[in-house]
């Protein structure tokens, strides 16, 4: 049994660990709310937007066709991993890795496969044994949607030059804050909705319908970026939430258990104190 102090130190170590787990959640908690209202708000807009140009983008191929809907062989492919720039949030950054990675090697195995990193944690793990071709991190130093439109432009010109023949992001979605969904998104080309979906749409166009598909389609693949990143901002903090929680209750009880160890051998140890003098005090006696 380890000796008092050995037990003190441990509940003191235990003690200052539970401190900063806790201080961590409450900073979390505090985060999340304001990345939370920010993702909710944006989501119908987004996903109609999506919705809407999709539809035209459907309609459009048989007419004049847009650059961003060429569907070209697949040979060359581009994913984009948005992770965090920090850890402590459990399982959060290991599977967007995890899941960029088994594209890489199943999905898309026999083709040219690069990444984009919008997070720290993934440029330094993905460039281990993979080609970045771009790190990000520093986005989430000033959180905009100006700052993401200028990475999908970049994502863009990838495309439509013919540098990679298929976009795909990887990220989470944020559900709750013990829940977050790993989400692959097909970023370029896009993806048209099947007919049926489309049919009932009917609209008048001013000016023609290949105008507006083309000034609309960035703006859109702009604000699908965004919103991968603003879910994947919530989903961090939940997660580091609940990992800091879950820290904290296991500091707690390891410290109480520290705490009863420690009342046992101090116990034992007076115990044995008195047992001395009162045998030495019996051979004096005797």
């Amino acid at each position: 049994m380890a000796n008092l102090k050995e037990i003190r130190n441990r509940i003191a170590s235990v003690s200052s660990t539970m401190q900063i787990t806790s201080a961590m959640k409450m900073v979390s908690a505090a985060k999340l709310k304001k990345a939370q209202d920010a993702i909710t708000a944006m989501r119908p807009y987004s996903d109609k937007l999506s919705e809407l140009l999709q539809s035209l983008s459907a309609s459009l191929d048989a007419d004049s066709g847009s650059k961003f809907a060429d569907n070209r062989e697949v040979k060359k492919v581009l994913i984009v991993a948005i992770t965090s720039n920090r850890g402590l949030c459990g399982a959060f950054n290991t599977n967007i890795i995890k899941q960029s990675t088994l594209l890489a090697k199943e999905t898309y195995a026999g083709k040219q496969v690069d990444f984009v990193a919008i997070g720290k944690k993934a440029n330094d793990i993905l460039k281990k044994k993979n080609k970045v071709i771009a790190n990000h991190s520093a986005v989430y130093d000033d959180l905009s949607f100006d700052n993401v439109a200028a990475i999908a432009e970049e994502l863009m010109d990838l495309f439509t030059t013919g540098a990679y023949d298929k976009i795909e992001i990887v990220y989470n979605k944020f559900k709750n804050a013990a829940t977050q969904i790993v989400m692959t998104e097909q970023f370029l080309p896009i993806v048209p909705i099947e007919e049926e979906a489309n049919s009932a749409a009917d609209y008048i166009f001013e000016p023609s319908k290949a105008e507006i598909v083309e000034q609309l389609i960035p703006k859109s693949l702009k604000t699908q970026l965004y919103k991968g990143v603003r879910d994947s901002f919530a989903s961090e903090h939940g997660a580091r939430m609940t990992a800091m929680h879950k820290a904290t209750d296991n500091a707690t009880e390891l410290r109480n258990q520290l705490k009863l160890t420690y009342n046992k051998a101090r116990q034992a140890a007076i115990t044995g104190e008195i047992l001395e003098i009162v045998g030495g005090a019996e051979a004096l006696n005797n």
